[in-house]
């Protein structure tokens, strides 16, 4: 009797591992399916390339990349092979931003039951219609002119992404040798518009502001002294060049970005109210784009002491960010507290695709309050009237700006940074820029390449 009982429990739990593994790989055939169909080395299970047949085109119909039969046509323009690079993908698959790759199993007809086998054999693939437009990123690429950074500009009305470079970059119709020894070349696949993680300088004083607005009642009517540097714990916090701005109230202390006027209101608010504030506007958070992962930032002052803390509240410190989540932030200071989700799919043609998966306007998690973007939105206004200057942007209005240099330190120089939008819904237009390892300021740097793409967008407007 023992040793049927034995054998009974051996029984009921090897049948238990065996349908938990089978529940396991059930779940993953439905949830990884595609991935597995969609592999190189499958490709002889049904005697086809897995490799996506069908088109890529930007918003004018632009070919950006065709497919067919394994073989991949790039567009006519090397400047546009470049400058779509991290969009349109590479032929190894090494992007993993590449629309060809992020989207095949759309574009071939993979479904649960019968996997790639056709079974209408009428069906000859589909085309991909982006968002961007080309001429904007030849413009963007063109302005970097060969540093490496990233540019990304979006209607905040509708999330669509018209603008998205990322450099070092490559042609992908004839790839450099090598690009795996070639220093100029690190970090050649990352998409940094989306995957970016980078210290932000000053623009991060948006958020700042945001948790001041939100913690501190008076922060309009408060007075601010500024002699160029304050001692936090036997250590300097200072503004640029030491400069002093004297006595200011906050909105010229936002203009004049004072460091010391920021690292103070960091300090006064605390770590927790400042991780609050940064949780709540998702700088901790990643998400989407047409189900593209983003990289998450970093706001952590966990283990920061009080200096650290003040400078953290400047951008410096640990704080990263990235080009994709500063344009979500200003698409929801636009949108009064909530943005629209970015996108880079305008639409999908063809027999093979579901047409209603893509191209639909969808509001994102409200970030902050419809007051809080009130006076973000103004506080941003006033840096360009107090600070940049209406006659800076050249062909578009209204429009709210900060800029930002990241130093980087050991030598690296700064991130040049500058992130604005216009408020007038006629030009619905954000946009972010940075260049990295720069000696100039962010104003000088990105400002430029900022401004003729909100102005080349305004242009180009629908």
């Amino acid at each position: 009797m023992k040793t049927t009982g034995k054998r009974s429990l051996f029984l009921f739990f090897f049948l238990l591992l065996f349908t938990a593994g089978l529940c396991t790989f059930l779940y993953q055939y439905v949830t990884q399916g595609s991935k597995w169909a969609m592999q190189p080395y499958n490709a002889h299970l049904n005697g086809t390339s897995t490799v996506a047949d069908g088109t890529v085109a930007d918003r004018n119909g632009v070919k950006l990349v065709s497919t067919k039969n394994g073989k991949r046509t790039y567009a006519d323009s090397e400047t546009v092979r470049k400058a779509t690079l991290h969009l349109v993908g590479d032929s190894a698959g090494n992007i993993s931003t590449g629309v060809q790759n992020a989207f095949k199993t759309e574009l071939t007809g993979y479904n649960i039951v019968t996997g790639l086998t056709d079974v209408h054999p009428s069906k000859t693939g589909g085309t991909i219609s982006l968002t961007v437009d080309s001429r904007l990123n030849k413009l963007a690429y063109n302005a970097l002119a060969g540093r490496k950074g990233a540019a990304v500009l979006t209607n905040w009305r509708t999330g669509e992404i018209l603008c998205m470079v990322s450099t070092p970059t490559f042609d992908p119709s004839d790839p450099p040798s090598n690009l795996q020894t070639n220093s100029k070349y690190s970090g050649v696949y990352v998409n940094k518009v989306l995957s970016g993680q980078l210290t932000p300088g000053s623009i991060f004083k948006i958020v700042t502001a945001a948790a001041a607005i939100q913690n501190i009642p008076d922060l309009d009517s408060r007075m601010f002294t500024c002699h160029g540097a304050i001692k936090v714990e036997g250590n300097d916090i200072t503004c640029t060049n030491r400069e002093q701005h004297g006595t200011q109230n906050f909105q010229h202390a936002f203009a004049n970005s004072c460091n010391v006027t920021f690292a103070t209101l960091a300090m006064e608010m605390g770590k927790d109210k400042m991780t609050a504030a940064a949780n709540a506007l998702g700088v901790n958070s990643g998400y989407t784009v047409d189900t593209l992962n983003a990289a998450k930032g970093s706001y952590d002052v966990s283990k920061a002491s009080k200096n650290q803390l003040g400078w953290s509240g400047t951008g410096q410190y640990t704080d990263q960010v990235s080009p994709g989540y500063m344009v979500r932030l200003l698409g929801a200071i636009a949108n009064g507290g909530s943005p629209q989700e970015l996108r880079v799919i305008k639409g999908v043609s063809g027999d093979l695709t579901d047409k209603n998966k893509f191209g639909s306007v969808k509001t994102g998690k409200q970030l902050m309050s419809s007051d809080v973007a009130s006076r973000l939105k103004n506080y941003m206004r006033g840096n360009v009237k107090i600070a940049y200057g209406d006659d800076s942007f050249d062909g578009i209005d209204s429009v709210c700006a900060k800029t930002g240099t990241a130093e980087l330190g050991s030598g690296r120089g700064n991130n040049g940074w500058m992130v604005a939008f216009s408020s007038n819904e006629s030009t619905p237009y954000a946009a972010a820029v940075v260049v990295e390892h720069t000696d100039s300021f962010g104003i000088n740097s990105a400002g430029p390449i900022l401004r003729d793409l909100l102005a080349a967008a305004a242009k180009y407007k629908e």
